[in-house]
């Protein structure tokens, strides 16, 4: 009786019509230690950490680095998060041009200070979340701070039609960035090693 059961039991379980699954697949930042970049792990957004795979990738495929730096505690990053990044249409977006990479500046400084003096030359202020996009070459280009989801989602189709359309003169912009954050950070490096 009971190998009757099993029988009938498993010609039903092969004979269930096979449901399709859309697994989202495993983040990039999942086996992050920054709990800002945990935070992030979830986002419908393709981010990858600072890094080579992230480097490479945008240097292969030949796309636009969107770089977004936060913290944990960082009001308008979490509001950014919630606005964009959570956001279908602007993660599908930047899913299909661009390769995204979130950095925690409190875990990278270093790279905090490099892309915050980018803005800082190219807007004139800064603050969190910051927001650098780059050529695939990794040159910084365009900068701003939070933005809300209207007008990211303009950024967004502004420097991808740029780079479609004239990358010529974006490889020329983003030259000019990134001697002018060069000799910023060289300079206050120099600062640095002055002693009393």
């Amino acid at each position: 009786m009971k190998r009757v059961f099993l029988a009938q039991l498993l010609s039903l379980v092969v004979n269930l019509p096979v449901r399709e699954t859309h697994a989202k697949p495993v983040s990039h930042l999942a086996g992050s230690t920054s709990p800002y970049l945990l935070q992030h792990a979830d986002n419908p957004v393709d981010w990858y950490p600072w890094g080579p795979e992230a480097l490479q990738k945008a240097r292969s495929e030949d796309k636009l680095i969107l770089i977004s730096v936060g913290y944990a505690s960082c009001h308008w990053c979490h509001v950014m998060e919630k606005e964009s990044f959570m956001n279908e249409e602007i993660a599908a977006l930047l899913n299909r041009d661009f390769i995204s990479v979130k950095i925690d500046r409190e875990s990278r400084p270093d790279l905090d200070e490099q892309f915050m003096t980018a803005t800082q030359l190219m807007t004139g202020s800064g603050g969190w979340s910051n927001i650098v996009f780059l050529t695939s070459d990794g040159d910084p280009f365009f900068a701003a701070t939070y933005l809300p989801p209207d007008k990211f989602r303009t950024a967004i189709s502004f420097v991808q039609d740029a780079w479609t359309d004239d990358r010529r003169r974006v490889r020329h912009e983003a030259a000019r960035v990134t001697r002018a954050v060069s000799a910023q950070l060289s300079q206050k490096a120099e600062t640095q090693e002055i002693t009393p």
